[in-house]
């Protein structure tokens, strides 16, 4: 119950303080949402000092929200209940060393190596890490051209109690986004995970997203620390998604939800700041799952 007030409250102030998403472009791309201990502000000011071509759209006490080289992230000052984990990581195409060298070397103070930055049989140059705010990216020396000309990529990794469920996972996307299409699959070709998936990258919902079942074993999953938005344009819209991912998944408040797979999503329509203007409204909304626009009116 405590999680389910807290995302409650937050949705309400996040909202009530003028909604982020429509001040952002691209709106009919999926958004990229982080969870922060009470720092979102700062780390996104970080972000944008780092990335080129990256912006700052909106700040208020409860989210902030950054487009980092042509790529929407809202951050929540959520507080200690959710903590980002490598299980959703940001993949970041770089088209040379001396981009990779310099964003490592900004990205890395405060944080940990989790693959050290070297030459890989998939890349000359690559390296994980999770930075001071638990966020995790992949560097990757490749082209743009490769990735749709989407500089950075949410990468998913099954792992823990998912391990070994991308391909399903992709076969579910798949029937879930109309505009989903698929740009190859990599397995593992021998070992433990023989015949699990080893890399592969699609596209859902306007977005690239690449996943991996993990190469060893984790003690982790997905939670709400990364998630993603859907943004609608009708009621129609959203009893879609939520349908879709919900039929097998879990229902949260405020038009959260997690997947079969535990994939935290955030389905919203596109102007839900018209829609909110007094303080009732705000009330129906803390008390529902799915969102009924009718009801907000």
């Amino acid at each position: 119950m405590t999680e389910i007030w807290i995302m409650s409250t937050l949705f309400r102030n996040l909202f009530y303080n003028k909604s982020v998403f429509t001040q952002m472009d691209n709106n009919s791309s999926i958004t990229l949402s982080l969870w922060f201990d009470n720092n979102a502000e700062e780390a996104l000011k970080h972000y944008a000092s780092i990335f080129p071509d990256s912006y700052m759209s909106n700040v208020n006490p409860v989210v902030a929200s950054v487009n980092l080289s042509g790529v929407n992230f809202i951050g929540i000052n959520g507080g200690p209940i959710f903590q980002i984990n490598p299980s959703i990581s940001m993949m970041v195409i770089c088209e040379s060393e001396e981009e990779i060298d310099t964003l490592w070397h900004q990205l890395l103070p405060g944080g940990a190596v989790l693959m050290a930055l070297g030459s890989y049989p998939w890349s000359h140059r690559y390296g994980w890490l999770q930075d001071k705010y638990n966020v995790n990216w992949q560097l990757y020396l490749g082209k743009l051209s490769d990735v749709h000309n989407q500089k950075i990529v949410p990468t998913m990794m099954f792992c823990g109690s998912q391990q070994g469920q991308c391909k399903k996972a992709l076969a579910f996307y798949q029937s879930v986004f109309a505009d989903y299409r698929s740009d190859g699959i990599l397995k593992y070709p021998n070992g433990e995970m023989t015949g699990q998936i080893q890399h592969t990258q699609f596209v859902a919902h306007h977005s690239l997203f690449m996943a991996m079942d993990s190469g060893v074993p984790q003690d982790f999953t997905f939670n709400e620390g990364v998630s993603f938005v859907i943004h609608c344009k009708d009621q129609e819209e959203i009893d879609y998604y939520w349908n879709k991912l919900t039929e097998q998944g879990k229902e949260s408040m405020c038009g959260w939800c997690k997947d079969p797979f535990g994939v935290s999503w955030q389905v919203v329509p596109d102007n839900i700041d018209k829609l909110i203007s007094s303080p009732s409204v705000n009330q129906a909304l803390m008390k529902m799952k799915k969102i009924i626009i009718a009801d907000l009116n």
